[in-house]
């Protein structure tokens, strides 16, 4: 397990190194100035500018200049925006709990309804019910994520009024956002509305959540009921049969943990497929989270917010996968073993 977590640990460290590359190159690819775009400060500065020159050694050579500006990266100093003139990193931390609060509850969701509703289409196989999981399973992947959460907005929040129809919280009632997730912050607030506060909060996020957990919930019916159809069809289950066990026991027993072998290979995916997809979510929901930011300085041409934000995604992703991963090797040992078999 330790010759294992070493290899993932490195190809992790190596690809999070080529990233820092790649944001270095395209803040030389992108129009204008190249110090403008990797500090956020204008030429029309003058000392300010004079001084960041020397900081990121841009009279040197590209291997200095690259040298300083990882170094900054390092340090959190990722250049301030071009457009509000604050720093990208300290801006960019509160996006991140507030686009972290929408993922992990959708993703909780998504595991919560999706694997017991797999499981019980496989034991139900070809019956009417199964029938009928698998038809709706279908039919919601097939549908844009953008299409789906305009209808949703359009259905519960405009012709319903069960869910206001943006942001994260009414702004009457005056949290301070610390940590950027709202649930965390209303309740390290000092607030004597802390409880209307907390419900509102809930009326906000339960639209969203909702549509952004559809991603991956049809994904997890599917994958759930055909990992378990093929644990179904195992011998050791026909012994377990043939010793008296009941059907209860062989699922919990038997069927859940095997199945959940597969299922746990796949989350990492179905983040990433869930991370692709909450920029469009948090653009219409208007929530305040990196991906809406991302998609504003795309609009705006801010190239430091823009860089820090595609940057901070693909960390979080790469981080998530690579935490899946070592999971799944330390739950089941079969799979360090057939690597190091193949070679």
């Amino acid at each position: 397990m330790i010759r294992y977590s070493i290899r993932r640990l490195l190809l992790l460290l190596i690809t999070l190194w080529l990233l820092t590359v790649l944001m270095f190159v395209l803040h030389h690819l992108f129009p204008g100035d190249t110090l403008t775009n990797m500090s956020g400060i204008r030429q029309s500065d003058g000392v300010a500018y004079q001084q960041a020159q020397q900081h990121y050694a841009m009279p040197q050579s590209w291997l200095s200049q690259y040298w300083q500006f990882f170094l900054h990266l390092l340090h959190g100093d990722w250049g301030q925006s071009l457009v509000t003139q604050r720093g990208v990193f300290a801006d960019i931390m509160p996006q991140l709990g507030a686009t972290l609060e929408l993922t992990i509850m959708a993703m909780t969701l998504s595991l919560v309804i999706g694997v017991p509703m797999g499981m019980y289409a496989a034991v139900q196989q070809r019956g009417p019910l199964d029938r009928v999981i698998m038809g709706v399973s279908l039919s919601a992947y097939s549908i844009p994520a953008f299409w789906l959460a305009q209808l949703a907005l359009l259905l519960f929040a405009v012709k319903l009024g069960w869910a206001p129809i943006s942001g994260q919280l009414n702004p009457l009632f005056n949290i301070t956002p610390v940590t950027g997730s709202v649930i965390i912050d209303i309740l390290l607030s000092d607030s004597p509305y802390r409880g209307a506060a907390l419900k509102d909060a809930l009326q906000h996020l339960w639209l969203p959540v909702l549509v952004l957990s559809s991603i991956p919930l049809t994904m997890l019916i599917r994958i759930t009921r055909n990992a378990t159809l093929d644990v179904l069809q195992q011998n050791y289950l026909r012994a377990a049969r043939s010793r008296g066990l009941s059907e209860s026991r062989i699922m919990v027993k038997h069927v859940m943990p095997n199945a959940m072998q597969v299922i746990v290979r796949q989350l990492g995916l179905q983040f990433s497929l869930l991370m692709s997809n909450i920029i469009i979510i948090e653009t219409i929901f208007n929530w305040p989270g990196i991906g809406s930011s991302l998609i504003k300085s795309i609009y705006e041409r801010d190239y430091p917010v823009m860089l820090g934000g595609l940057f901070t995604l693909a960390a979080l992703i790469l981080l998530v996968n690579v935490a899946v991963e070592l999971y799944h090797a330390w739950r089941y040992p079969q799979v360090r073993k057939e690597l190091y078999a193949e070679r």
